[in-house]
């Protein structure tokens, strides 16, 4: 397979700036006021962080510097660190498969930032571990697939934006219907987005529901025909990629605790949890979770299985986290501006987000055998 990198330079320090002076002094505005921190998206892909893991499946790919990347936004803001995980997913997906029309047209502006987009995926792994149907139906035509059904939630999505979502063929004779994964761009005929603004947290994330009205889906854009070995490929990556959220939240939670022990350590020592005892557990998941990040397309079902350990690790520490810094900064964490607060809804993202904290723990049993 001939895999076509995308022309970027990570540049840390550009990402170190970004961060700190221009999403820091947002982040209230993008959680009270729900705004799209667009700007900050294409800066962060300037710096060259969407690129770092875009390799290939024969590249040597190695996610650690996007998992810290992202990690480093969600310090700040936990709806810019999930719109910037939507977006390496975006290019994951591209990178990963054999489809070199994508690679070459595609994955570079996606690498750059210079086009936006994310991953229309929450339906379909849902309907693949059976726990809701599958809302998107595809039907062959020449040249491609004609599709038609309502997408809920696809983040990071601009009108002229691309995501990644699956759907189904009938096939004649069989019960069971092909999957198929493609890449769709916001603009095509036939698709209409809504803002789904509707959340206690994460309103800044430019989350669409996206309905499809018999909308042409070229051979040249599909991923996975059938998805399956597809799916094997991509699951590992995309679920470590999502550990970035988590690690981002909980060193800021920890950092609010150790900011309050000066004032308030003489009576927070009575809580249970300490911030030492959160930054052990947090430097041991980090560590897990960056020595898995060398090998992404490892695709033995013992791989994935400690991967979705990890990430439900993250989730669950993730919560621990915030509610052991709202406790740590007491009152004046609650108040309407309070970062402690603002913090705990976020973080109750992570473990909802597909695959939420049940999905995931559906997905161990399987694999164990104690489904």
């Amino acid at each position: 397979m001939n895999v076509v990198a995308p022309l970027t330079v990570y540049d840390p320090d550009e990402l170190e700036r970004v961060s700190a002076d221009l999403l820091a002094p947002i982040v209230r505005k993008i959680d009270d006021e729900r705004i799209y921190p667009e700007d900050i998206m294409r800066a962060y892909g300037a710096a060259g962080a969407y690129g770092t893991h875009l390799a290939g499946p024969q590249g040597g790919t190695d996610l650690t510097t996007a998992i810290l990347a992202m990690a480093r936004a969600s310090e700040e803001c936990l709806s810019t660190g999930f719109c910037v995980w939507c977006q390496d997913t975006l290019g994951w997906y591209i990178a990963s498969s054999d489809n070199d029309y994508l690679k070459t047209e595609i994955l570079p502006k996606v690498a750059r930032g210079q086009a936006l987009g994310g991953t229309g995926m929450s339906n379909p792994m849902k309907a693949m571990g059976e726990i809701e149907p599958m809302r998107l139906k595809g039907e062959r035509v020449e040249g491609g697939y004609r599709v038609k059904g309502l997408l809920p939630w696809v983040s990071n999505l601009v009108d002229d934006g691309y995501f990644g979502t699956m759907f189904h063929v009938e096939v004649p004779g069989s019960d069971t219907p092909k999957r198929v994964m493609a890449i769709i761009h916001a603009g095509w005929d036939g698709i209409k987005l809504k803002l789904d603004h509707e959340f206690v947290a994460m309103g800044g994330t430019a989350t669409c529901n996206v309905q499809f009205r018999d909308v042409f889906v070229p051979d040249n854009f599909l991923l996975g025909d059938p998805a399956p070995a597809f799916i094997r490929r991509i699951r590992p990556g995309f679920t470590l990629l999502q550990c970035g959220m988590a690690a981002g939240i909980i060193k800021n939670c920890l950092e609010l605790m150790k900011q309050v022990e000066g004032p308030l350590g003489h009576v927070n020592k009575y809580l249970e949890k300490q911030p030492a005892d959160i930054e052990a557990a947090y430097d041991a998941l980090v560590a897990d979770v960056l020595e898995m990040a060398k090998t992404p397309y490892d695709e033995s079902d013992a791989f994935y299985l400690r991967v979705l350990k990890a990430r439900l690790a993250g989730g669950e520490l993730a919560v621990e986290a915030a509610h052991w810094a709202q406790l740590h900064c007491g009152a004046r964490g609650y108040v309407t501006h309070g970062a402690a607060q603002r913090r705990l809804r976020e973080a109750y993202f992570v473990a909802i987000v597909t695959p939420a904290t049940k999905h995931l723990r559906k997905m161990i049993a399987e694999l164990e055998g104690t489904a």
